[in-house]
């Protein structure tokens, strides 16, 4: 029997809409680039303001589409769009020079938590919208809003969009093995996501084997000290994030699928998303003796100059010259 596949909502009319809505994703990914420079300092506050004026332009352009299906004048909804994308162009480079004429190029603090959190809810808000836009456009007949917002948080425009941004994150981020592995079953967790919700047995199964296997994989690294003791506030947030999930698709299946467990479902999900992409951010810039699977390249990454080598009296070459 094959496994069925979750509803992409796509049809003729939504296949630019879907063309745009894939970009996006590609484009974040590469704004998290940015964010992850190769040797693991914080990025510039520049580099920063840069990708939060992307993944907000592109928050405003899904809110433009949005109208698209809200307005009843097609020519002032589309006019929203276009000046949407113009905001696209312009936008994130008029900021980036003028936060360059601001910041002068100083960089975000290694330990502080509003560029990550920014960064991170601004993202899942992006792709909350991607999944309302498909789930709106995709009925033929009007819904309510929280139906439609429903429908958007099980999407797998939310679901699968979240999962590629988490894995590229997870790629470059230098993290212990447990770590690393943990985090990707957290991401198949996520990709899991639209057959809870489309359909509960299929997902509910597959649900269970990933959420097994974890708990395997802790034991068995507990058990054996493999875990150092800084990792333990880790595996227990990691431990919570499941146990959340796992509550919450619970009392979607017992429900039935109703309106308000699929939210709380979606929201959950979408909280646990928001808290692993602020969280390896946080602790990419903090300094990390782990080696990434990938090494991530920045605009900022070109080698420093090095120091002028000193003379015997103690004197660099060039102060030894202007005297």
């Amino acid at each position: 029997m094959p496994i069925p596949l979750p509803p992409l909502e796509v049809n003729d009319a939504l296949a630019p809409f879907a063309a745009i809505a894939v970009s996006m994703v590609l484009v974040t990914v590469v704004v998290f680039g940015l964010a992850l420079p190769r040797r693991g300092r914080p990025p510039l506050i520049t580099q920063m303001a840069l990708a939060l004026a992307v993944i907000g332009g592109g928050s405003v352009l899904l809110l433009a589409l949005v109208f698209v299906f809200l307005s009843t004048d097609p020519t002032s909804a589309w006019t929203f769009v276009l000046l949407a994308f113009n905001f696209m162009m312009m936008g994130p480079a008029g900021l980036w020079f003028i936060g360059l004429v601001i910041f002068q190029d100083r960089r975000v603090g290694p330990k502080d938590w509003t560029w990550p959190v920014a960064l991170a809810v601004m993202t899942t808000g992006s792709e909350v919208l991607m999944g309302f836009l498909f789930a709106l456009g995709g009925e033929t007949t009007p819904l309510a809003e929280l139906p439609t917002l429903a429908l958007g948080l099980s999407s797998v425009w939310f679901f699968w969009s979240m999962a590629a941004i988490m894995l590229a994150v997870i790629v470059w981020a230098p993290l212990a093995r447990i770590e690393r592995w943990a985090l990707v079953a957290l991401t198949m967790a996520a990709v899991i996501g639209p057959w809870v919700t489309s359909f509960p047995i299929v997902g509910g199964i597959a649900m269970t084997v990933l959420m097994a296997g974890v708990f395997a994989y802790l034991v068995r690294t507990v058990a054996r000290r493999e875990a150092r003791p800084q990792q333990s506030g880790f595996l227990v947030g990691l431990a919570l994030a499941f146990f959340a999930m796992a509550m919450a698709g619970l009392v979607l299946v017992a429900t039935g699928g109703t309106v308000p467990a699929v939210l709380l479902y979606g929201s959950v999900t979408a909280v646990v998303m928001t808290a692993e992409i602020a969280g390896l951010l946080r602790r990419y810039w903090d300094g990390s003796n782990e080696r990434p699977w990938l090494a991530r390249s920045a605009s900022d990454d070109e080698a420093e100059p090095n120091p002028a080598p000193a003379r015997p009296d103690g004197r660099t070459a060039e102060a030894a010259s202007r005297s």
